[in-house]
């Protein structure tokens, strides 16, 4: 049986991968694996029809799989919640990334990591550090396996990097932290990467009043 504080601990990751998405069982399973959140499959099926049955989600069949989403009510009570806890500047300086890691997490966990980089070095204007991308969620592991094959992310060269440490000084960066670069855009990269820089503007700013209501929702296997 799964106990309290566990069940309160799913129950916060589900609302926040559901957050603006619609996911299958399959779906949020996967993304609960990359959290370090491991339940079986029934478990966790039973746990949604509970939820659906408290009307804390909504469940739509897509043959042959069952979506979930949250309803419109649960949305805006997350809105708002949101609104109450910003802060009108920035006083921790890793807040940034949380915020970051927040709108990585909406996105398929294949992006992530190219993504990330993208972000992180268009918002600096430098190269992504390894502790960096822990900031924003990315798990060293993760990396690891996605390094092994070959994609657009590789590792930047140290001659250029000691002047990038030098330079960043709200948070501390090992002296021999490698950092990522991108080896060319993609369009997809950048699309999602815009998703990141709007979720980010969001949080900073008060949108009420401007943004639409009737949201639409991205689909995920």
């Amino acid at each position: 049986m799964m106990s309290v504080q566990m069940e309160e601990k799913l129950n916060l990751k589900l609302l926040e991968l559901l957050e603006g998405k619609q996911l299958s069982i399959s779906g949020l399973s996967r993304e609960l694996k990359a959290r370090g959140i491991d339940e079986h499959r029934l478990v966790l099926t039973g746990y949604l029809r509970a939820l659906r049955d408290l009307e804390i989600l909504e469940e739509t069949e897509v043959p042959p799989s069952k979506i979930y989403a949250l309803p419109e009510k649960t949305t805006e009570l997350l809105s708002e919640k949101g609104k109450e806890s910003r802060s009108p500047e920035l006083s921790d300086p890793e807040e940034v990334y949380s915020i970051l890691k927040a709108q990585l997490l909406k996105i398929n966990l294949d992006f992530r990591i190219p993504v990330g980089v993208y972000v992180v070095s268009r918002l600096f204007e430098r190269p992504c550090f390894r502790r960096e991308l822990k900031l924003i969620g990315i798990t060293q592991k993760h990396l690891e396996q996605y390094l092994e094959k070959p994609g657009i992310v590789y590792e930047a060269q140290d001659t250029h990097l000691k002047k990038a440490r030098a330079d960043i000084t709200k948070i501390e960066i090992p002296s021999d932290d490698p950092a990522y670069e991108m080896r060319e855009n993609k369009e997809e990269v950048i699309r999602l990467a815009n998703e990141v820089f709007a979720g980010l503007i969001k949080h900073r700013l008060d949108l009420e009043g401007l943004v639409a209501k009737s949201k639409q929702t991205t689909l995920l296997p």
